[in-house]
């Protein structure tokens, strides 16, 4: 079992751990982890891990066998053996990218209120596919809202709850095609917004900035039909 630094501290970019296991296809799983592996839309973590002089790129982090995190080395090259301790180092301006774009769609799915049946977050842009049959007009209006919103500078945080209460609030959930692992005991939700004066909350497993003002102005991208009743909407970083 890996322990899950990045859901405790996002913004914790390196931390020692120890080296647990080598899987067959050469991954190194560490008993906790910085490195946010890919899910829900958004890629897994590279950096670096170092130990005893030497100092090994990773590519990537993805779920493993349980409660494993694996982390993918960039190249060929030697691994930490097993028992070693290790530091490992986030690519920080990477993952805070992700952040920012990872909030920025929470907005956009308020933005456009419609069931949500996509997503996919990269460093510089994002989009979500959303169950609506027709585009919406005023993109500029959903440009100036999302903006309006991370004016606002409102807080983002997280808590949990239980898997029976999300049950009995089905409105926070707003994917479709992915439902939140409701067998589990505990769903953690994402709030941009006060407890009591929320903008957005919804089950999330992934990493965000802490405030919607970190995500800085974004821009809105192509809208696309994508089926019947799709529209996929991007929004971009404009630094």
């Amino acid at each position: 079992m890996t322990a899950m630094l990045f859901r405790d501290d996002a913004y914790l970019r390196e931390a020692p751990a120890k080296v647990q296991s080598i899987t067959a296809e050469g991954g190194v799983v560490l008993d906790a982890t910085v490195f946010y592996p890919t899910g829900g839309g958004q890629p897994g973590d590279s950096g670096w891990l170092s130990w005893d002089g030497q100092r090994l790129p990773i590519a990537t982090a993805v779920k493993g066998q349980g409660d494993d995190i694996v982390l993918v080395a960039a190249e060929p090259a030697a691994l930490p053996p097993v028992g070693a301790h290790v530091v490992q180092e986030l690519d920080w301006d990477r993952r805070h990218r992700l952040m920012r774009v990872h909030t920025a769609l929470h907005l956009l799915s308020v933005v456009i209120p419609f069931g949500v049946t996509g997503g996919q977050i990269s460093a510089t842009h994002g989009r979500l596919d959303f169950d609506m049959p027709n585009a919406p007009e005023d993109r500029e209006g959903i440009e100036e809202d999302l903006n309006e919103y991370i004016g606002m500078d409102a807080r983002v945080s997280d808590g949990w709850i239980t898997s029976r209460e999300l049950a009995d609030a089905p409105h926070l959930i707003k994917t479709m095609a992915v439902k939140p692992p409701m067998g589990a005991d505990d769903v953690r939700l994402v709030r941009i917004g006060e407890e009591d004066d929320w903008i957005d909350l919804q089950p999330c497993g992934g990493t965000h900035v802490a405030r919607t003002g970190e995500i800085g102005a974004l821009r809105l991208g192509k809208i696309e039909k994508k089926g019947r009743v799709n529209r996929r909407v991007y929004v971009h970083l404009e630094s």
